[in-house]
């Protein structure tokens, strides 16, 4: 993918109005987050030190071009470094996300056959959620005690 088309993309990512044409300082911040270029030498202050430079709240691609060669003067990075690194990013969104880890109590403590009193009455047999019928008290009002085993059996003749 060519820096244009990374461009488009990112400027595209999170505004649903947006043409792909001129992109926001909080667009450019995620795109250089997944691209790694923001870490130990650049930070976000330096992005938007340099994005306030040009008096407007979004860039065209020629004046992002401009952008890249004042950051990377002023950080003393080559431009094929960061142009690299942006290029090679994938698409806005698609980075690695850390999975949950289910070890020692966190594991124990979602374990929905190990409820015990009100809460287990929340969960069916395979650990799904009842919803509202797990969380209400629902009344029978049939007439009969809760332990009655001879619910309905007295004939209609007495």
């Amino acid at each position: 993918m060519s820096l244009e088309q990374q461009f488009a993309n990112f400027s595209k990512f999170g505004d649903t109005k947006s043409d792909g044409k001129t992109i926001t300082l909080t667009q450019l911040d995620k795109w250089f987050k997944q691209g790694q270029v923001i870490g130990k030498k650049i930070t976000t202050t330096d992005t938007g030190i340099c994005f306030n430079k040009f008096k407007s709240k979004t860039i065209d691609f020629t004046t992002f071009n401009k952008f890249l060669e004042d950051l990377a003067s002023q950080k003393s990075i080559p431009v094929a470094e960061l142009t690299e690194k942006l290029t090679t990013c994938g698409l806005p969104g698609t980075t690695k996300t850390t999975q949950a880890v289910n070890v020692g109590g966190v594991d124990r403590l979602t374990n929905t056959s190990q409820y015990t009193g009100t809460h287990k009455e929340r969960f069916d047999k395979e650990g799904k959620g009842r919803g509202i019928a797990g969380r209400e008290n629902v009344t029978d009002n049939a007439g009969y005690v809760g332990g009655y085993k001879g619910k309905d059996t007295y004939d209609k003749t007495h």
